[in-house]
């Protein structure tokens, strides 16, 4: 990771770094107050997640499936953005097209 002030990145370039593994996480940038990521799930694959200590935003770049927010289900696909609280569960299931998600963590501490 980096501490220059500023970054300019490629989502292109982040996608082809990911592997063929059916959940992955891949972080692309760490800053005192920030965390960045590419999130990808397969379709048919499960979402492990456990609540985070951290407020997050989800953009989703492709895909398709439903999302469990606390007590509420959404369906989530190309073009939606998502913000969960720290400490909120939530978890993907129903992937019924590949997913690639763009993911920034409110701290990176």
């Amino acid at each position: 990771m980096s501490n220059d002030t500023w970054q300019v990145f490629d989502i292109a370039e982040l996608r082809s770094k990911l592997t063929n593994a059916p959940v992955e996480y891949r972080e692309f940038l760490r800053v005192p107050a920030l965390s960045c990521g590419l999130y990808k799930l397969a379709a048919g694959s499960k979402d492990m997640q456990s609540p985070h200590d951290e407020d997050e935003i989800y953009y989703v770049l492709e895909g398709r499936a439903k999302m469990q927010l606390g007590d509420k289900e959404h369906i989530v696909e190309a073009g939606s953005l998502l913000y969960v609280g720290s400490t909120e569960a939530h978890s993907f299931f129903e992937i019924e097209q590949d997913m690639t998600l763009l993911v920034f963590f409110a701290s990176g501490q």
